[in-house]
């Protein structure tokens, strides 16, 4: 199975969120910073996986520009999942979080997304990350691998 994880990070915990996704899984896996992912190579990939931190209950602008490039319908019948980092505080449960708006955003493209959009805790804004979640991510991915 190919995959292609294509993420963004301010401060590189998503980036390291990315690898322990992209070691989850094993096998034929390509991570991508998100203003190097060409759109029109999706096709080539079995599943897709688009990640960013949270920034205003929003992905980054990078992340949003990157999936408004993706032709409609190119993900059509493509197995898709979506990740964000976040904090845990009361704003970020206000205002939302990117992983659900990527999710839309790939299903919008005719992705079949795989499981709701996983969220990833930092401590604070720049993190690090929440003990575990490293761990975390890998099994997440391992179990979206798997899904048909």
């Amino acid at each position: 199975m190919k995959v292609l994880v294509v993420y963004d990070s301010l401060y590189g915990n998503t980036q390291k969120i990315a690898k322990a996704i992209g070691g989850g899984i094993g096998g034929e896996v390509k991570l991508v910073k998100v203003g190097e992912a060409n759109p029109a190579e999706l096709g080539s990939y079995d599943l897709v996986i688009v990640g960013s931190p949270t920034q205003g209950g929003r992905h980054t602008p990078a992340t949003k520009a990157f999936l408004g490039k993706i032709p409609a319908d190119a993900l059509k019948n493509k197995r898709v999942a979506s990740f964000d980092t976040r904090g845990k505080t009361w704003f970020v449960k206000i205002f939302g979080w990117a992983a659900t708006r990527i999710a839309d955003a790939l299903k919008e493209k005719g992705g079949n997304l795989l499981a709701p959009g996983e969220g990833f805790f930092v401590k604070a804004t720049k993190g690090p990350l929440v003990d575990g979640e490293l761990e975390r991510a890998a099994a997440w991915a391992k179990a979206i691998a798997e899904k048909k």
